[in-house]
């Protein structure tokens, strides 16, 4: 069985119908994307940089301070300093760039978003790709890894997340979802989602119930 890529799992995590588009389509990094995961790499340099002309999501003085407060986190030095970067790695289900490697007790994964953090926590889409991350690492090394970090680069923000049973459990229903599908999948009922969807225009085919998918 093929495994699944990282990125098809937060997509599937997000929206089924939209995974199933996607994989159609030839997907290129956009430039501001590929321009803010660069900051990640920069937290020394920034600390003491004129942030004027950086694309932030916040004020230089917030970043500074969101940076600030990830330098308390114990992986800090290796945040900053990764012992490997934009490695990919292969597991037993999936697979996929781990954009940072973090040689602590294990080898722990630090995943780098682009978009915006959600006042605590993390998105539901990136945990399930960033658990994707430690298991595929997990596998590899043979050795259990139970967290992860998650950065936001253009807000200076990064936090530590546990792999806990919900999150676990949340990635291996994807899993299984994501495997599932051999048609497109009902719309959502999420109009937020949606506005913001590349493929809105064309979402209008005839859709399947996700009971029908499971093989309900």
């Amino acid at each position: 069985m093929s495994k699944i890529p990282f990125s098809e799992l937060e997509t599937a995590a997000y929206c089924l119908r939209k995974l199933y588009y996607r994989r159609t389509d030839d997907i290129e990094v956009p430039d501001l994307v590929a321009d803010r995961r660069r900051l990640a790499f920069e937290y020394d340099s920034l600390c003491d940089a004129d942030l004027t002309s950086r694309l932030l999501g916040v004020s230089p003085e917030r970043f500074r301070s969101n940076l600030d407060r990830a330098a308390e986190l114990d992986a800090w030095s290796e945040l900053v300093a990764p012992a490997d970067r934009e490695r990919l790695v292969e597991g037993k289900d999936c697979r996929g760039i781990v954009h940072k490697v973090l040689d602590l007790e294990t080898p722990v994964p630090s995943m780098v978003f682009t978009g915006t953090p959600p006042e605590a926590g993390v998105w539901e889409p990136q945990s399930v790709r960033t658990v994707a991350a430690a298991k595929a690492l997990s596998w590899e090394h043979g050795r259990t890894v139970d967290r992860a970090f998650v950065e936001y680069p253009a807000y200076g923000v990064v936090r530590e997340i546990r792999l806990s049973v919900r999150r676990k459990a949340a990635y291996r229903r994807t899993v299984r979802t994501a495997r599932a599908i051999d048609g497109p999948p009902p719309r959502l009922k999420n109009e937020s989602k949606c506005d913001a969807c590349e493929y809105r225009a064309e979402c209008g085919v005839k859709t399947r119930t996700l009971r029908s998918l499971l093989g309900g």
